[in-house]
């Protein structure tokens, strides 16, 4: 039987997915100050709930607070209280009110920490991103024993999201995070057992899937986001993930998510990066075809029988269906078209053919004065000032169910911006 967008799909540890389309990760910035859910969040989660995904991806969920990927992230660094844990069974249960999945993605910003956050974070090794403007301070390594306890933490964590009824969890090893830093030998330059071979850079990863398998149980979804590549010279390229992903499907991990790129490089965002990129052997036609890394995908997907998750530009059921026939995807992900059309996949499920390229239209800085793009910091300010205009629309959508098509992406910007730098002198004042 041909696989369609509406089958079922049965995952290695058993669960099944009510159709091929997830919701996938994006931050909220909605929690608390100290991190925990919201009524807005659960108000967030229960729209994209009634929206026809058959799971849902949370944003990051990180297991250090002083290693936040944005202010306003959810946070489980230690065994939850009763507030806590009630906050999260609250946030679950509106986000499973139609029988879909919820799966709670884990992560730590390593490096990629903003110094409002934290001017001092920490990383496999003391390697600074490469970015301008000053935003990221320079990182110290971890030690040893920091590794052990933050694997340590990743379990707790996993275990208070199931304890709270998420049903799965997702590694985030992917985009340039701390999995992502200690996999890539262009930031990871340790001499010790989590460095040099791949197998060394690998083992802080596969030391956490060991833990979270182990705090979840055989029965209970685990997944890992990894990056198909860096796409950047010197860095984690294809592969390495190829060879990451044979270990993973050994590791008893149930679904794969293939993105790529870091915050230097931002493929995953169809953004251009700081740096020319680095050439992957894969098919050319990725660079002309709407879902960036399908190419990627099915080269895996002739090595390895683990279901495979591909995110990032999908926007017409045709290459949907396509990815899906041709072997290359096994579930769909979306991302930016969900933070407007709250309900695409239904609409997708009953036939719709296109979704909305929101973004072709949110540049910062007009045509006319393109030539400023020339200037890295210009570049750099002009595509993230995009994506606010995306995070504005989720505010808007937790706070008041409702999202504004017209809001103007320079107001966006400085809002988020605003309200980020507020959460942080709110967080430091209950410190």
């Amino acid at each position: 039987m041909a696989v369609t967008l509406g089958s079922e799909l049965e995952l290695p540890c058993g669960a099944v997915l009510p159709n091929r389309l997830a919701k996938a990760a994006m931050t909220e910035g909605l929690a608390t100050p100290d991190g925990r859910p919201t009524p807005e969040l659960e108000r967030l989660y229960g729209i994209w709930a009634d929206g026809g995904s058959g799971m849902l991806l949370s944003g990051n969920i990180i297991v250090d607070a002083d290693h936040l990927e944005r202010p306003g992230n959810v946070v489980i660094d230690r065994e939850p209280d009763a507030d806590m844990q009630a906050r999260l069974a609250r946030w679950a249960q509106a986000a499973t009110r139609q029988g879909n999945h919820f799966w709670a993605q884990i992560s730590h910003g390593g490096r990629q920490t903003q110094k409002v956050v934290n001017p001092h974070p920490k990383s496999s090794s003391d390697v600074a991103l490469a970015l301008p403007g000053g935003q990221f301070g320079k990182p110290t390594p971890l030690t040893t024993a920091e590794i052990a306890d933050l694997v340590a933490r990743w379990a707790i964590a996993a275990r208070a999201c199931k304890d709270a009824g998420f049903t799965g969890v997702q590694v985030h090893g992917a985009h340039g995070y701390l999995v992502s830093q200690f996999l890539s030998p262009r930031v990871n330059r340790r001499t010790d057992e989590y460095g040099g071979s791949l197998e060394n850079r690998a083992r802080f990863l596969l030391d956490i899937v060991a833990a979270v398998r182990a705090a979840v149980g055989p029965g209970f979804p685990v997944s890992v986001k990894l990056n198909s590549a860096d796409f950047q010279k010197g860095g984690f390229d294809f592969s390495d993930s190829l060879k990451v992903v044979r270990w993973l499907e050994a590791a008893s991990v149930d679904l794969i998510e293939i993105s790529g790129g870091t915050y230097e490089q931002p493929k995953l965002l169809g953004v251009a990066g700081q740096e020319a990129e680095d050439e992957q052997v894969v098919a050319p036609s990725t660079a002309a075809r709407e879902a960036y890394f399908v190419d990627f995908a099915k080269a895996m997907q002739a090595e390895v029988s683990v279901p495979l998750m591909v995110t990032g530009g999908f926007r017409s059921r045709a290459a949907m269906e396509q990815a899906l026939t041709s072997g290359a995807a096994d579930l769909i992900g979306l991302g930016r078209p969900l933070c407007v059309d709250t309900d695409a996949p239904a609409r997708l499920l009953e036939g719709a053919e296109q979704l909305a390229r929101y973004e072709d239209d949110l540049d910062l800085v007009p045509g006319w004065l393109g030539f400023l793009k020339r200037f890295q910091m210009v570049k750099a300010i002009s595509g993230f000032a995009g994506i606010y205009w995306f995070y504005q629309q989720l505010w808007m959508l937790g706070h008041d169910g409702r999202v504004d098509r017209d809001f103007p992406v320079f107001k966006a910007f400085r809002l988020v911006d605003a309200r980020g730098k507020r959460i942080m002198k709110e967080r430091a004042a209950a410190l």
